[in-house]
């Protein structure tokens, strides 16, 4: 009867199938003999014959001492093949590759010791199966047996050598599939198999690996987070590396597509990762430079919130955050800063920016309006459509702030707003100018709390960015239409009077509300005037200051018919001291002074024992007594006074009109008083 498996002998089949290793072995050893034999006789066929047999009644075969046997006899061919395996590699390597899946421990561990000896004999031959290789090697490498898992990875060892060696011909563009279809492994072998070929081909001079790294850099950054520190370590070196590359060239890969990744990564919660992450972005954001613009609203979104991390733990992590946020402000403020803004895509920045001022740390909400700021004064034409949805988070938020420094910087944001767009003549013109002023008044009213701790710091830096006449003009045509709100009114006015007479920024308006013979200056003084009239002493302190001192005196006699509220005595002792102030010093002298035939002197002596008279003896009592005993007693005469040589009588100023207003507004507060008493009453 014939032999079926000839050319091999039966003997050795039998020996092939044996359940010991030592006759298997014996037997593959006659094997390799057969094959030198028939290769040195070129007799390709016979071997051909021999690998065929081996494959398909043994390797394929269900009793698993025949694949084992059939795997030492394959490779005992390759070896006996040498450098001509190369004929044969495919015949040899896809039935080993195929038991490599075997549910049989053994089986497996047999396989992955025929497939070494096969490539260590084939080297640059088995290039063209590498896929099918590394696809293997990469299941193996997870084994749960440990003698599989130890074979795998002298197989692997010896893989990457011959590709280093046959780096020339290696299939780059094959090799990146099968990294990213298995980058995004989350078993910790897995991970480190694929890092271990990225680094090792990285490090070969004729592989350019960084070309490919937009493919495979998000895997990368989740391998950050493996359990085993040894996997982070080489995830760290491999990026560096890469990183470092970069930096020497970065025309040798394309940065922005990998912006995404990187924004995304920022977000992580783990340490690492967003450490990494940002450190990526700042160097590309100085690499790059313009390209990156177009991804500030992302980049916004990952590195604002790390601005409020506290604490050494994540200080590393707020630092860069911060250089980020720096040489990104760089970009649109530098010699290219016009380009650049062309490329900011700006809807969505400022819905990035607008969502941060609210509920934000005191360090982003800073940064937030610093860069709101900045877009206001270099494109202020197209911000102004962005002004009316900024105003409510400006207003509402920001200037109710716990921190002083958001504050004032939130202040600096809406001076510019109304400069830029009151300069430029767009659609945010002085009416809004006005409706912003309304809508601050408004806020103050439904706080006094706010008011109080935050009224003069937001209007002294209102009026130090903007133009203080004006603002004080506004505020006075506003306040005096208030028909209802009088007792508000009337604390309003207190506190812009506190103001003017008391902040070094306002020394110019003072100066202008000084000289009432001017026609401007006579026109502010009775905008000011009229809602002014809303406190009694607040009104006293204008004239004082406007040096209207006849009409000064007519104020303090109408004092007499009006109720003396302790309100009205708080005020009366705060004027008393503001006398005694530098801001009064002009208003001091003029009691010794023979201007205007002496007028002056007189009509305000005249003023101020009035304003004595109607003071308890306090300590205000006593320093206004001995201010005025230095006063000459002659000023104080009545057949002196000359009213035509008045400040008053030297302006354009109706003050009998003024003065009838005032009354009338003073009425209508003691009404308001009396109903309010009825309704507590009851």
């Amino acid at each position: 009867m014939e032999n079926a498996y000839a050319p091999i002998s039966e003997a050795c089949v039998k020996a092939l199938s044996d359940k010991t290793y030592e006759k298997r072995k014996i037997a593959a050893t006659e094997i390799e003999k057969m094959v030198a034999d028939f290769n040195a006789k070129k007799s390709y066929g016979q071997i051909r014959r021999i690998i065929e047999v081996l494959s398909k009644d043994f390797v394929t075969s269900n009793d698993s001492n025949k694949k084992k046997g059939g795997l030492i006899a394959l490779a005992a061919a390759s070896i006996a093949l040498g450098k001509d395996t190369e004929r044969f590699i495919e015949e040899i390597v896809n039935p080993i590759l195929n038991c490599l899946m075997d549910t049989d421990t053994r089986v497996r561990y047999f396989a992955s010791e025929s497939l070494y000896n096969v490539v260590k004999v084939s080297r640059g031959s088995i290039i063209p199966l590498f896929p099918s290789l590394f696809t293997s090697l990469s299941r193996l490498v997870t084994d749960p047996d440990q003698n599989v898992k130890n074979g795998s990875e002298l197989l692997d060892r010896l893989l990457k050598d011959i590709v280093i060696e046959s780096s020339g011909s290696f299939d780059l563009d094959s090799f990146i599939p099968l990294v990213r279809e298995r980058i995004m492994a989350k078993n910790s072998f897995a991970r480190q198999f694929i890092i271990s070929w990225i680094s090792v081909l990285n490090a070969v001079p004729e592989i350019n690996m960084v070309v490919y790294l937009p493919e495979v850099l998000l895997g990368l950054f989740q391998m950050l987070e493996d359990n085993m520190p040894e996997i982070q370590r080489m995830c760290e070196s491999l990026l560096t590396q890469f990183l470092k590359t970069i930096k020497a060239d970065p025309t040798v890969v394309d940065i922005p597509q990998m912006m995404n990744v990187l924004i995304v990564q920022a977000q992580s919660s783990n340490a690492l990762i967003q450490f990494t992450a940002i450190s990526w972005i700042k160097e590309f954001v100085l690499l790059a430079k313009g390209d990156i613009i177009r991804f500030s609203s992302g980049i916004f979104t990952a590195i604002l919130p790390c601005l409020a991390f506290e604490g050494e733990s994540k200080k590393h992590i707020k630092d860069c955050a911060t250089a980020v946020n720096i040489h990104l402000l760089e970009l649109v403020s530098g010699e290219e800063k016009h380009q650049n803004l062309k490329n900011l895509d700006l809807d969505s920045v400022m819905e990035v920016l607008r969502q941060y001022l609210i509920h934000s740390s005191v360090p982003t909400k800073i940064a937030v309006l610093k860069w709101v700021h900045h877009l206001f004064t270099e494109v202020h034409d197209e911000m102004s459509s962005h002004a009316n949805n900024l105003f409510p988070v400006l207003l509402r938020d920001c200037l109710s702030d716990s921190s002083d420094d958001v504050v004032l910087q939130a202040i600096v944001v809406l001076a510019e707003i109304v400069n830029s767009a009151t300069a430029k003549g767009s659609d945010f013109d002085q009416m809004q100018y006005k409706h912003f002023l309304m809508e601050l008044l408004t806020l103050f009213s439904e706080n006094r709390i706010f008011l109080d701790n935050r009224g003069t710091l937001i209007i002294r830096q209102l009026c130090r960015l903007l133009n203080a006449e004006y603002i004080y003009r506004t505020f006075a045509e506003i306040l005096q239409e208030e028909k209802t709100n009088l007792k508000f009114t009337s604390t309003m006015v207190r506190t812009l009077n506190m103001i003017l007479l008391t902040t070094s920024d306002l020394f110019e308006l003072r100066n202008t509300l000084r000289d009432i013979r001017n026609e401007k200056s006579a026109s502010l003084f009775e905008c000011l005037y009229k809602c002014w009239s809303h406190c009694a002493v607040s009104t006293l302190s204008l004239c004082l200051l406007a040096q209207c001192y006849q009409h000064v005196s007519e104020i303090v006699v109408l004092f007499a018919d009006m109720e003396i509220t302790v309100d009205f005595l708080v005020e009366i002792d705060k004027l008393v001291q503001l006398i005694e102030s530098p801001i009064f010093a002009s208003l001091r002298l003029v009691l010794v002074s023979h201007t205007n035939d002496n007028a002056d002197a007189q009509h305000l002596s005249r003023a101020l024992y009035g304003i004595l008279m109607l003071i308890p003896q306090t300590e205000a009592f006593n320093l206004l007594r001995n201010r005025l005993q230095c006063v000459p007693n002659y000023w104080g005469q009545p057949a002196m006074i000359n009213s035509k040589s008045s400040n008053e009588s030297q302006s354009k100023i109706n003050f009998k009109q003024l003065f009838e207003h005032f009354q009338r507004v003073q009425a209508m507060h003691h009404r308001q008083r009396l109903e309010q008493r009825k309704k507590n009453q009851f």
